[in-house]
C-alpha cells in the first residue's frame, strides 16, 4: 500500500500515523489514571460512640485487656474482649474474620451503627486486616492500636529463622518481610472511614524496633512523648494507668486528639 507512494509523501503518512498513535496512547493513559477505582468510604459518625471491642495480642491472653476493658466500663462504655481462635497464634486473617463476626454481633446486640476497636500488639494488625479487607472501615468509628508491630518485629523474624517449628502462623506473619504485612502496608496504611491512633512505648523489647508500631496516617503517640519518665514496657501497655487514660481520651469526644507533655499531669492523676 505504502510502496506506491513517493518517498516524501510516505514520510508524511508515517508521521501522521505516529502522531495519531501517540494521541491514542495518551488518551488511554489519561483514562486509566482518572477513572475511579471504587467509591470512597464515608467517614463514620464520630459523635455517637458505640461498643468497644478489644483484641488480644499473640497468644490470645485476655487478662491484661480485661483491666483496660474494666476501665472503659467505668467510663460508661460497653467494652468486650474478643476471644481469638487457635489460642491467638493462628493465621491473622482468620483472626480478622473472628473480629468481623464479633463486630456484627455487637452491633446487632446494641443497635449501634459503629464500634470502637482497641488492638493490643498483634491485635492491632488484626484490626487493620479487618478494616482493609473485611469491611471494617465502614463499621469502625475509632481504631486504637497499642504496641502493634505494624511493620513487623525482629523478634518474630529471629524465631522464624532459628526455631521455625516453634514460630506459629501468626509469628511467621509478624516478621517484617511477611506476605501479610507486605500486602497490608503496600497501600494506604489507614483506610478512610475510622479515625486512627497508634500508642506505643519506646521501651518495647517485643516489638523491635519499637518504631515499627508507628502507623502512617494515624495520630502517632509514643507514651514517653506524653510522660518522659514512663517506664511502661510492651507487656504492661494494656494495664498501665497512663496508657488507659490515653486510650480513654482517644475514644471520648467528637474526635481523636494529639497528646503531649502538657497532658502528662492530667492523664497521670
Amino acid at each position: 500500500m505504502f510502496a506506491s507512494l513517493a518517498p516524501a509523501r510516505r514520510r508524511l503518512v508515517f508521521a501522521v500515523l505516529a502522531l495519531l498513535l501517540v494521541g491514542i496512547v495518551a488518551a488511554v493513559a489519561a483514562f486509566v489514571v482518572t477513572r475511579p477505582t471504587s467509591d470512597p468510604v464515608a467517614s463514620v459518625d464520630q459523635s455517637v460512640p458505640g461498643p468497644v471491642l478489644l483484641i488480644p495480642g499473640f497468644g490470645g491472653s485476655t487478662e491484661s485487656l480485661d483491666v483496660l476493658a474494666a476501665e472503659l466500663r467505668d467510663d460508661g462504655r460497653d467494652a468486650t474482649v474478643v476471644a481469638l481462635p487457635d489460642g491467638g497464634v493462628g493465621d491473622l486473617t482468620v483472626q480478622a474474620g473472628t473480629l468481623r463476626d464479633a463486630v456484627d454481633a455487637a452491633l446487632t446486640r446494641t443497635g449501634a451503627t459503629s464500634v470502637d476497636v482497641v488492638g493490643y500488639s498483634a491485635g492491632g494488625v488484626v484490626a487493620r486486616i479487618w478494616a482493609a479487607d473485611l469491611g471494617g472501615s465502614e463499621q469502625a468509628r475509632r481504631i486504637v492500636t497499642l504496641g502493634s508491630p505494624h511493620h513487623g518485629t525482629q523478634v518474630a523474624a529471629l524465631a522464624a529463622q532459628f526455631v521455625p517449628d516453634q514460630c506459629a502462623d501468626a509469628c511467621q506473619q509478624l516478621a517484617p518481610d511477611s506476605s501479610v504485612l507486605t500486602a497490608l502496608n503496600s497501600g494506604d496504611e489507614t483506610p478512610e472511614g475510622p479515625q486512627w491512633v497508634s500508642i506505643w512505648t519506646e521501651l518495647d523489647q517485643v516489638v523491635t524496633p519499637p518504631s515499627s508500631a508507628s502507623l502512617d496516617g494515624a495520630i502517632d503517640i509514643p507514651v514517653q512523648s506524653v510522660c518522659a519518665d514512663s517506664t511502661v514496657d510492651h507487656g504492661n501497655l494494656p494495664r498501665d494507668p497512663l496508657v488507659g487514660a490515653m486510650v480513654s481520651a482517644q475514644l471520648d469526644g467528637d474526635s481523636t486528639v494529639e497528646l503531649g507533655t502538657a497532658d502528662c499531669s492530667r492523664l497521670s492523676s
